[in-house]
């Protein structure tokens, strides 16, 4: 069983899912990471081999993290695949949605160009409602990020864990700050 966070670009499942794991003693995957490591930068593979390739080879990445890792960050557009999808629904896994407001997402993006699908804020919101139904579908849990400290954050999904009694838990060390 994995903790995975699913949400739009740039909402901070990467911060937080680090974050969390460090919290728990658990192993972590971010699953835009592992392509890049395998194939090179997201934002030059997408422009010389295009999305359905990169699609077909996150799809694997997901299968595989989410079978090895204990946490893990989905990539914005993982959700689109219906195995994926299937798979996050079959019970075995614990989805948080992380979502924040465009104003938070404008700073967070601005100046980037490390994100090869999105050109602005105008292309984030239309690609975050165009998702918006997957997204809430499979969450157990929604948090939004705006303006707010990751640990904050981390903290709200620790509580949460905690409440439902997820195996993760028990990797907690008691000693670890909540900060």
């Amino acid at each position: 069983m994995s903790l995975v966070f699913i949400g739009p670009p740039a909402a901070g499942k990467t911060r937080v899912g680090k974050r969390l794991a460090r919290k728990l003693g658990a192993t972590y995957a971010d699953t835009d990471k592992l392509i890049a490591r395998e194939h090179g930068a997201i934002a030059q593979f997408i422009p010389e081999h295009g999305e359905q390739e990169f699609r077909r080879i996150e799809r694997n990445t997901v299968h595989a993290a989410l079978a090895a890792y204990e946490v893990v960050s989905l990539g914005g557009g993982a959700i689109l695949n219906e195995d994926t999808q299937a798979q996050l629904a079959s019970g075995e896994h614990t989805v948080v949605l992380l979502i924040a407001s465009p104003e938070a997402i404008s700073e967070r993006i601005s100046g980037k160009t490390n994100r090869p699908l999105l050109n602005g804020i105008d292309s984030w919101v239309a690609t975050y409602e165009a998702r918006r139904e997957i997204y809430e579908r499979l969450a157990h849990l929604t948090v939004d990020t705006s303006f707010r400290p990751m640990w904050q954050v981390s903290n709200e999904v620790h509580r949460y864990l905690k409440r439902i009694g997820s195996p993760l838990i028990r990797n907690s060390s008691p000693a670890q700050a909540d900060n």
